[in-house]
């Protein structure tokens, strides 16, 4: 067979063909299709949407069009792909749960969080949103380039002036070829703080950042367990958080415990969810659950999981933590398009891009309404000229055969442009009167004023930043609302970088009206009994320091509430303040209310079998828990045990089940029995008797004995002494107890009873938060019914508040102006016998309640 003529066929290796070919394709993708733009935060089709509307006047303040007309003007103009990928497009910018802030405001079924469809486009109807419209503002005065559309028949945007930072407002996702980002929504208001810090220092840090930008805010809420993965991310470009959703453990009389789930992890379908909670029961993976509904309406989410008696919720809620998306993951990837290139950015380079954006907008826009000014500016001047020579501009008009004559002689005998003379042929007569000629020199003066500010808005670059500070101020302010999205220091079952937080000894101090900080436990210097002590904490002078907490950063701090309920905090998570600052107030650390307070602050080390917390209330009653019960605690707090009415909890101890407790009250009594006379109660129990009151008494203090320890009281006027245990026998719960103390109007009322065997140094906290610290050897050991010695020197008007122990510190750095001691701290004795004030045989009370 004779070879064919070769009739312009040329010879390819096929294997560099497919490599260009495929690259070809790989970069349409990237740049035409999947990632986004890093000043904009859009992909072509989110952008041509957006500028079809325009083109439309389809706007937030005009009606809704048919979905369907959008959707064909994209496809037709700007989009030659698929009506479906627009649609689909068009409708996740209209879902509350798919963006922060949405772009399209559409009517009808436009999908739902379980993952049902929207409804077809010929049914639904769409405008723009109102902050959409900022995406496309000044978009008319020459902010940004055009391109020509795919068949060079319209122009559309390169990118879009974007008046907020939308790449991390909204945030996007996509797959390319070879690549992929996921970028979180974000807060507006914090990103737009965070423009504004990297506008005024362009040395800010990515530490310094994430103070103004916290985390991402997803639009369906949830908790981002950890601040680690976030740190990554906004560090690096790449990153992983832990999102859970919101849940509530509800409680009924009966003690059956329901769990309500009312927020999802970002992205999670909640059918789906349900159903896996429902297959997970039916293949007895999770076991407790005997009922699931979903009672979900318009005013909000709601999953109920109602959890047999004899289950445990908070195991039950870990058990669908691990095996469900109610705790999901979100990879966070930041790439995005910059100057055409795919790039991996961190939250500054992000924060960057849009700033230098934003200059270039306002300097263009700038620019067009400088050429605009300038331009009226110079038809005004040449009406200024027509009207001072009236007279003789008629004559040459009227002496003019054709109005080009008259232009030519305009231009020529005046030194007219073209544009003004031809101004000046169109003026009509009614602007030859006075108050036009005044409205006309009136403009012109406004129009170089005007001239000189956009002039010297483009000589100065502060000017421009200025500028775009104003406009995102004004956005921040017309769109802000509140964060959805709760960030935690950590998980209820992980912890947060521990391992890179060095192990220390501190000090936690809380004030009385909820103020709350840390501090290195060496803050403090020891000081011999009845000196003037140091101010401890700035307060105000209603305020005062109430608890005093020797403990560790690793330490997982339980705080109990007077209202019984207990919250859970590593001791890292509480903020570290310098000695004199005032601390944070405990709301912002805990979910307390406006009337509870925290009563005890108790460390723990690990969670362990055959460990008790004892509960002291102050009308008497007393209790012993498993500190395993209080293993797993929610953010919101847990029931520690249920209060009888007007009563408070006062302390709670940590115990090895063998405790002997001692338990002292206002009036100076003292009761001492075994914790064993007390069986184990349920962690909602309300308690039994532990000491019987009189009338206006009531418990100040409980605490925890040794064979060889001695009973340390503190009364309000700064008097102390220390007893040995010995004198004080072992009584049967619910007796009235032995006198302790013998109260005068000198020494006041008992305000402290602590056990102490030497080994430690003593706190004392008065009402304006001076401390002192004292080696507790220095303090008289005397009998029961003394009045006891002066502890601290106390001002008019000052009172003993409270009292902690802490570890003994060595006396070597002590204050060098400490007071001799007086005859006031002689030992105050009251009467040399030692009196047993009632029968400590009281028999036990009979019942002991548990809800």
């Amino acid at each position: 067979m004779a070879d064919l003529p070769n009739r312009g066929v040329q010879e390819i290796n096929i294997g560099k063909e497919m490599e260009t070919s495929f690259l070809d394709y790989a970069m349409s993708v990237i740049v035409s299709r999947a990632l986004p733009d890093v000043r904009d935060g859009l992909k072509p089709v989110h952008r041509r949407i957006l500028y079809a509307m325009q083109d439309l006047g389809n706007t937030a303040d005009k009606a809704h069009k048919k979905s369907a007309r959008i959707v064909g003007d994209v496809i037709g103009k700007y989009h030659p792909h698929g009506d479906t990928a627009v649609y689909d497009t068009m409708v996740r910018m209209a879902q509350d749960f798919n963006y922060r802030y949405m772009l399209v405001d559409g009517h009808g079924n436009f999908g739902s969080v379980d993952g049902d469809s929207a409804a077809a486009m010929r049914y639904t109807e769409s405008r723009m949103s109102r902050i959409a419209m900022e995406l496309l503002r000044d978009i008319n005065k020459d902010t940004i380039d055009y391109k020509d559309n795919y068949d060079g028949q319209e122009r559309e945007p390169i990118v879009l002036p974007s008046r907020f930072p939308n790449l991390l407002v909204n945030g996007t996702s996509g797959i390319a070829v070879g690549m992929a980002t996921n970028i979180p929504p974000h807060h507006l208001g914090e990103t737009i703080d965070g423009v504004l810090a990297l506008a005024e220092n362009s040395a800010i840090t990515t530490e310094e950042l994430m103070e103004i930008i916290p985390g991402p805010d997803f639009p369906t809420g949830g908790i981002i367990l950890g601040r680690s993965g976030i740190r990554r991310a906004y560090e690096t470009g790449r990153g992983s958080l832990l999102v859970r959703g919101k849940v509530e453990i509800e409680q009924a009389a009966n003690g059956k415990e329901t769990i309500i789930v009312y927020e999802l992890p970002y992205q999670v379908n909640k059918a789906r969810l349900i159903e896996k909670i429902a297959d997970l029961v039916r293949e007895k993976k999770i076991e407790g659950i005997t009922h699931l509904a979903d009672e979900s309406d318009r005013t909000g989410m709601r999953i109920v999981i109602e959890v047999r008696r004899d289950a445990n919720a908070h195991v039950l809620l870990n058990n669908l933590y691990k095996q469900t998306a109610l705790q999901s993951s979100f990879g966070i990837n930041m790439l995005a398009l910059v100057d055409g290139q795919p790039k991996v950015l961190a939250l500054k380079e992000i924060l960057h891009h849009y700033l230098e954006h934003q200059k270039v907008v306002i300097r263009r826009r700038t620019q067009y309404e400088l050429k605009k000014a300038e331009d009226r500016a110079h038809i005004l001047e040449g009406l200024r000229i027509a009207l001072d020579h009236i007279d003789e501009i008629i004559a040459l008009i009227r002496g003019s055969k054709t109005a080009d004559e008259a232009k030519s002689g305009l231009m020529e005998r005046y030194s007219l442009s073209d544009r003004q003379a031809q101004a000046i042929l169109d003026m009509r007569l009614q602007r030859l009167t006075g108050l036009e000629r005044d409205k006309i020199e009136e403009e012109y003066q406004q129009l170089v004023v005007l001239i000189n500010e956009l002039r010297a808005i483009l000589a100065d670059e502060q000017k421009v930043i200025e500028i775009i500070k104003e406009e995102l101020l004004e956005v921040k302010h017309r769109f802000e609302d509140k964060r959805r999205t709760e960030i935690t220091l950590g998980g209820i079952d992980m912890l947060e970088d521990e391992d890179l937080i060095p192990e220390e000894n501190s000090v936690l101090t809380l004030t009385h009206h909820g103020y709350v900080k840390r501090l290195p436990a060496s803050t403090y210097r020891s000081q011999r009994r009845g000196g003037r002590g140091i101010q401890g904490m700035g307060t105000n002078d209603d305020d005062f320091v109430e608890h005093l907490l020797n403990t560790s950063t690793h330490d997982t701090i339980l705080f109990f509430t007077s209202k019984g309920r207990v919250f859970r905090k590593k001791g890292y998570e509480v903020p570290e303040f310098s000695r004199t600052a005032k601390g944070l107030p405990l709301v912002n650390l805990l979910d307390v209310e406006k009337d509870e307070k925290v009563t005890t602050m108790i460390p723990i080390k690990k969670f362990e079998e055959g460990q008790f917390l004892f509960f002291s209330t102050q009308e008497g009653l007393v209790k012993r828990t498993s500190v395993m019960a209080f293993a797993n605690i929610r953010s919101n707090g847990l029931i520690a045990l249920r209060l009888r009415e007007e009563d408070e909890l006062i302390n709670v101890k940590l115990t090895d089940g063998n405790a002997t407790v001692a338990i002292g009250t206002k009036d100076g009594m003292l009761i001492q029995f075994t914790e064993e006379s007390i069986r184990p109660l349920s962690r909602t129990a309300s308690g039994v008797i532990g000491i019987r009151l009189r009338e206006g008494d009531h418990v100040v203090g409980m605490d925890v004995v040794k064979e060889d320890d001695e009973i340390l009281v503190v009364t309000e006027n700064g008097f102390g002494k220390r007893t040995p245990i010995s004198e004080y026998r072992l009584q049967s719960r619910g007796g009235f107890g032995l006198k302790t103390l013998n109260i005068t109007e000198r020494n006041g009322k008992m305000v402290a009873m602590k056990s102490v065997d030497g080994t430690e140094d003593l706190m004392l906290i008065t009402l304006h938060g001076i401390l002192i610290r004292m080696d507790i050897d220095g303090i008289s050991k005397i009998g029961r019914s003394t009045q006891g010695v002066r502890l601290i020197r106390l001002g008019d008007e000052e009172l003993v508040a409270t009292v902690a122990k802490v570890e003994k510190e060595s006396l070597e750095d002590m204050d060098e102006d400490e007071e001799n001691l007086t005859e006031d701290d002689q030992t105050l004795q009251s009467s040399p016998e030692e009196t047993e004030v009632t029968s400590d045989e009281l028999p036990e009370d009979p019942t002991e309640t548990e809800d």
